[in-house]
């Protein structure tokens, strides 16, 4: 494996790690994909097709993800980044157990899945993050981060479609415990293959406060977090409302598998392309492209919602997304790894800057609930897509003065401005 990714990336040097990194996450993406996309099916046609059901679900997810964010940052550095990682697939293997258990009630118990899912994924997503800054250089990191793209994408193409087929071919319950069983099993084996990373002890004071106070002394990690509250206030309601459509529209677990492949089949393809094509240069104009594409497609669908025009919408955002996250992830950690004790505080840059991400999810959401309490859902729900869809052009908005070199004297500024706060 490592010669295929040396002759995709180069001559650059690939550790080990960072190949266990990114067969955990394939593991992990595949697991999640095959079954959290008909999670919120399976709660929905519980519930009689109430939306209030799944946000509420949705809404516990992003509340206990960054509240476990912040406990399993201290814990990565009292104890092992490692450990983390495994407490967090334990948890996400827990959460499919108890959908397997409770079966037909789950709607009843919505808010305690959500919860279970909020700390699996809290506990993941620090210690995959935290691992990816240690364990990714600058030169390695664009390709980490499309190759971990890729197999997102491979995962959301075979997933959610091989589910779907799943879904159709066997009595419904049937259907739903197989696919929730296959997710568990892919978890025990993400837990396995965390057994072979090298162990990655912390010591120091947990500085969270701290990191948060330090947006008012460095302005690129000031920006970088408002550019995240705004991404969080896109995909808070985005990450279901489309899905839930996609099901209305064609009654179908094995349609939505489709739309999933479109999407993914488009993402896997341009998650190569932007890791190959999309150099430091051009990051901020690949980001507003990709962002005007995820907003603009929108419309395809308000305008006339068939099962057609959801296909099309779903092959623009397979295309878009590559387009936005492959620069900007890269750039996010460019800035943590340029940030003031960068290196003694990672672990509390990558907790804050998640935790400001949870901030735009949970607004949205909430915006969501009370306008679905107030309003006709099928009226106000597509006045809410417009608006919040709007959300990922003001991460190019704010990422634009961003600077990370010294080409010019707003980026000497920046620079200089840094260099002082390390030298505290």
């Amino acid at each position: 494996m490592r010669k295929t990714l040396q002759y995709v990336i180069g001559k650059t040097e690939i550790n080990r790690d960072l190949i266990l990194l990114l067969v955990i996450g394939g593991l992990y993406s595949l697991g999640i994909y095959l079954s959290n996309t008909f999670v919120n099916i399976y709660l929905w046609k519980q519930a009689d097709g109430n939306y209030y059901t799944i946000a509420i679900y949705n809404l516990a997810v992003f509340v206990f993800q960054p509240i476990t964010f912040i406990f399993a940052g201290k814990i990565a550095k009292k104890v092992d980044r490692v450990i983390v990682l495994r407490l967090g697939v334990i948890f996400l293997s827990l959460f499919f157990l108890t959908v397997l258990l409770i079966g037909e009630n789950a709607a009843t118990y919505n808010f305690i899945l959500g919860s279970l899912l909020g700390i699996g994924y809290g506990f993941y997503w620090l210690a995959f993050n935290v691992l990816t800054f240690e364990i990714t250089e600058p030169d390695t990191r664009d390709f980490f981060n499309g190759f971990l793209g890729v197999l997102q994408s491979f995962g959301g193409m075979i997933g959610p479609f091989s589910a779907g087929f799943i879904i159709s071919k066997l009595p419904e319950n049937i259907g739903y415990s197989t696919i929730f069983t296959v997710s568990f099993i892919l978890f025990i084996c993400a837990v396995g293959s965390s057994f072979f990373l090298k162990r990655r002890p912390a010591e120091g004071v947990y500085y969270f406060k701290r990191v948060v106070q330090e947006r008012k002394n460095n302005k690129n990690w000031n920006r970088i977090l408002n550019a995240h509250i705004f991404q969080g206030l896109r995909e808070g309601i985005f990450l279901f409302v489309i899905t839930i459509w996609v099901y209305i529209v064609t009654k179908s677990e094995l349609s939505l598998g489709t739309f999933n492949l479109y999407f993914s089949g488009f993402s896997f393809v341009f998650y190569f392309l932007a890791t190959r094509l999309i150099k430091p240069s051009k990051r901020k104009k690949a980001i507003l492209i990709g962002s005007l594409m995820l907003y603009l497609s929108l419309f395809i669908i308000l305008s006339h919602a068939s099962y057609t025009t959801l296909i099309i919408y779903g092959i623009i955002i397979g295309m878009a997304y590559p387009i936005i996250n492959v620069p900007y992830i890269s750039m996010t950690y460019d800035v943590i790894g340029r940030a003031w004790k960068a290196g003694e505080l990672r672990i509390e840059y990558i907790v804050v800057r998640e935790v400001y991400l949870n901030i735009g999810r949970v607004t949205s959401i909430i915006v969501f609930i009370m306008g679905i309490t107030y309003f006709n859902p099928d009226q106000i729900i597509p006045v809410l897509l417009v608006i919040f869809g709007a959300m990922h052009l003001f991460i190019y908005f704010f990422v634009r003065n961003i600077f990370l070199t010294t080409s010019n004297k707003k980026e000497v500024m920046v620079k200089d401005q840094v260099t002082d706060e390390n030298n505290r």
